[in-house]
């Protein structure tokens, strides 16, 4: 068992956590690109930004959706730091994503996914489905993060900067014997 690593009988889930820039977003979706044979189904998100600053987030889709989670700009919305989030358009993008897959990738569980009941809800009926979720998780959090993290049923890998390569090896072989050629 690798340092950081939570070890559980018989993981279905993977949840991927480290610190902020340590390239969990790159990894799932590289994971994802690696398991193309297996038509992964879920989302990813990218920073927007303008002028060399960081002034949001956006949503992809890997069936080529897009939405806005987060923006400065957004007022009248809740907030986590500078970020008004549009948890209304989060909870429309989440309708029209089709996770039938049997490989569903989500990134990420943290404090502006957790604003939507509609994604808790969705997460909950996911983990309890017969589906493979691989999950970027918040390295902090109370309430439905830390629920998520005493999951039996998930397997949780701590990123460090440099780390990557040798993950992403690790956990799509992983991944593949779980998976099979569904």
């Amino acid at each position: 068992m690798e340092e950081g690593e939570r070890m559980t009988l018989n993981p279905r889930h993977l949840l991927i956590t480290g610190p902020p820039g340590c390239g969990k977003t790159t990894l799932l979706m590289r994971l994802a690109d690696g398991l193309g044979n297996l038509r992964p189904a879920g989302f990813y998100t990218e920073e927007i930004r303008e002028a060399g600053v960081r002034r949001g987030f956006r949503l992809v889709g890997f069936d080529g959706r897009e939405g806005v989670l987060a923006h400065i700009d957004f007022r009248g919305v809740p907030r986590v730091g500078r970020y008004g989030v549009d948890v209304a358009g989060f909870e429309a993008f989440l309708d029209e994503l089709d996770l039938s897959s049997a490989l569903v990738f989500i990134d990420e569980i943290g404090k502006m996914e957790c604003l939507s009941p509609r994604f808790i809800a969705m997460l909950r009926e996911l983990f309890d489905s017969d589906r493979t979720v691989v999950a970027t998780i918040a390295l902090r959090g109370s309430g439905f993060i830390a629920e998520v993290k005493q999951r039996g049923d998930c397997r949780l890998v701590e990123m460090s900067p440099g780390d990557r390569e040798a993950l992403l090896t690790t956990l799509r072989l992983d991944l593949v014997r779980r998976l099979g050629d569904r």
